[in-house]
């Protein structure tokens, strides 16, 4: 196996990918759960769970709030990259922002009505699993924009003309890091070829992930076995470390996390047992030298661009954004330096016919 020392990215990687790196060291070092991460933290919601009245009468025209799920900010991915955004936009759009994180699945419905009745401009739901809220808080509030992170405005409830879906691709994400997976695990692993992945539950973004990874896996070597597991959860570290291990012990040489705050066990099973591991959504290369690379998906970026929308009065509900490999919405992060340059040039060349749409990738796993 590489020892893995160095970083290198893909072109598609932006300058934002390296200042992210640099601020999820600031905002995950401390170990400070869900408490202030220096941006818009609604600190009383997090003793509660749920949104108070903010009291707030002044500040910038737009206001914007977030209601994270249950994996809260120090996921060091998925809710982390949604705060980034927020935070981008107070910083260079001037807008009010408010985070209200979510202890349990009971906490949706209030927190975003709380948030509706403060009349703030964009409510922005932070994951699949707050559909329904969603739903039935747009109801109620027809006059408040709202947007969901993964969740099709079709597949919502009465379909709410004043909801935005923001979508991502993350089966081409997967197929990139599995291919890079496939090609890495037949230079190196000998007879063991076998990569794995670790979902938390298996919902369609989950599963989009994980059928692209095994399809580049397969594409890039056909000899390979892919393993799959979900640990049915995204915050309980130890879940995810317990699959990932049954996992290499039944010959993994690369494990693959989608499972948010969770997946970091997985990641920390692979360090343990001197195998190689993949991140998720934000680029997690800072985790230490057995990262292979991540699986970008831009939340930052799609929170970013929905928040200018409405300051630009372009909002427009009942309508969803879709985020792909083509416009470098979603991709794959810093790749180990001591992979070696034949490698990264064949993904390099896959990641064009991905973004050209020239590779069908499955979005279902077996599909």
């Amino acid at each position: 196996m590489v020892t893995l020392s160095r970083r290198k990215r893909f072109p598609f990687a932006t300058a934002l990918l390296a200042v992210l790196l640099l601020v999820v060291g600031a905002a995950c070092g401390g170990g400070g759960g869900d408490g202030d991460t220096g941006g818009a933290t609604d600190t009383g919601a997090a003793e509660t769970g749920a949104a108070g009245d903010t009291g707030a009468t002044t500040g910038p025209t737009l206001r914007v709030g977030l209601v994270t799920d249950i994996g809260g900010l120090d996921d060091r991915s998925f809710n982390f990259l949604a705060n980034q955004g927020l935070m981008r936009a107070e910083e260079e759009l001037g807008v009010e922002g408010r985070v209200v994180i979510s202890r349990s699945n009971a906490d949706y419905v209030p927190n975003l009505s709380s948030l509706a009745q403060q009349d703030y401009d964009l409510v922005i739901a932070v994951g699949f699993l707050m559909a329904e809220a969603v739903a039935t808080v747009a109801a109620r509030f027809p006059d408040v924009n709202f947007a969901i992170v993964d969740f099709p405005n079709a597949g919502l409830e009465g379909t709410p003309a004043n909801v935005r879906g923001l979508l991502f691709k993350e089966q081409e994400a997967g197929y990139l890091a599995g291919y890079l997976a496939g090609l890495v695990v037949a230079e190196e692993a000998g007879d063991r070829q076998v990569v794995s992945s670790v979902g938390g539950q298996k919902i369609p973004p989950v599963d989009r992930y994980i059928a692209g990874f095994q399809a580049g896996a397969k594409a890039a070597n056909p000899e390979i076995q892919t393993l799959n597991g979900y640990s049915q959860d995204f915050v309980d570290q130890a879940k995810c470390k317990e699959v990932a291990l049954d996992q290499i012990g039944r010959g993994s040489r690369v494990v693959f996390q989608v499972a948010g705050q969770c997946g970091l066990g997985a990641l920390s099973a692979a360090q343990e047992q001197n195998v190689l591991g993949i991140g998720v959504d934000a680029d997690q290369s800072n985790l230490g030298p057995h990262i292979l690379t991540s699986a970008l998906k831009k939340v930052d970026v799609a929170v970013f661009d929905t928040i200018q929308a409405v300051r630009e009065d372009t909002f427009a509900g009942g309508e969803d954004t879709v985020f792909d490999v083509a416009g470098g919405g979603v991709g794959l992060g810093e790749v180990s330096d001591d992979v070696s340059g034949d490698i990264v040039s064949q993904v390099n060349d896959v990641q064009e016919q991905v973004a050209a749409g020239e590779i069908e990738i499955p979005e279902t796993i077996g599909g």
